[in-house]
């Protein structure tokens, strides 16, 4: 299988290196003992044939590459009706998944941001992610605040996940190259079971005020039509990217409690 020189297709690049596969694959911690897998993206099986190697994950793949499936069901016949063809996000996922499931996969550059927002829908269903994403988006994702790079799928995915950088993945690697790095990352669900303010309010603030970033969110939240003694906090004098999940919570307790 190392040497499958596959097509690229739907923004996806091939990993080609089994070394950079296998310690994909053991990154895999699955918390609270869960069981499933759901790999996405399997394209020619560079991972699947890992993940099978372990008899105490139960793996799952899905793909909207018709030509995929058929190579995964010919050489990995032992998954049987767990190859799924399909487009993930539009995949009901509680109709393969009685309970919790972990995820992982070689991410298509070009709708992982998607997939992430999707991950944040089922996040009380999944406890862990392990993928490969591209470089930028990766940092994006594990920075800080006060980063030039901390952004929405930072404050979002960290309300609910404790984010880890694991390693950085050569271009060379992957066929073809593409014209970026890339890096893995995990994602292990935290301990909050609900933010204490209005979820859908709080994404929709931290969308809002990094909607315009360089402004300070007093311009940024206008919308709102916060009272004056509200806005003169000095929260207001920040830019969204200044602000900690936590800040965001309490930003989005006083829009709830003002509107």
């Amino acid at each position: 299988m190392g040497n499958v020189r596959p097509k690229k297709h739907l923004g996806q690049h091939f990993l080609v290196d089994q070394n950079i596969a296998i310690k994909i694959v053991e990154q895999l911690s699955l918390p609270g003992g869960v069981k499933d897998v759901l790999e996405i993206g399997p394209g020619m099986g560079v991972l699947t044939q890992y993940l099978i190697k372990h008899p105490e994950y139960r793996t799952t793949v899905v793909d909207i590459d018709r030509e995929s499936i058929a190579y995964l069901q010919e050489h990995f016949p032992q998954l049987g009706d767990r190859i799924i063809s399909a487009d993930f996000l539009k995949t009901d996922l509680s109709k393969l998944f009685p309970g919790p499931f972990a995820i992982i996969g070689n991410f298509p550059y070009n709708i992982s941001s998607q997939i992430f927002f999707k991950v944040l829908e089922q996040r009380d269903v999944v406890p862990e992610v392990v993928c490969m994403i591209q470089k930028e988006v990766a940092e994006r994702i594990a920075a800080p605040p006060g980063s030039k790079t901390y952004g929405i799928l930072s404050v979002l995915l960290q309300a609910y996940y404790t984010i880890k950088y694991n390693f950085t993945v050569s271009e060379h690697v992957f066929h073809p190259p593409p014209k970026v790095k890339s890096a893995v990352i995990s994602l292990v669900r935290n301990e909050v079971k609900q933010l204490p303010c209005d979820e859908k309010l709080f994404m929709q603030v931290v969308k809002l005020s990094f909607g315009t970033r360089r402004k300070t969110l007093r311009n940024s939240l206008r919308s709102y039509n916060l009272p004056p003694e509200i806005t003169v906090l000095p929260v207001f004098d920040k830019r969204a990217e200044q602000l900690s999940v936590q800040d965001f919570v309490e930003l989005t307790q006083l829009i709830q409690q003002n509107t």
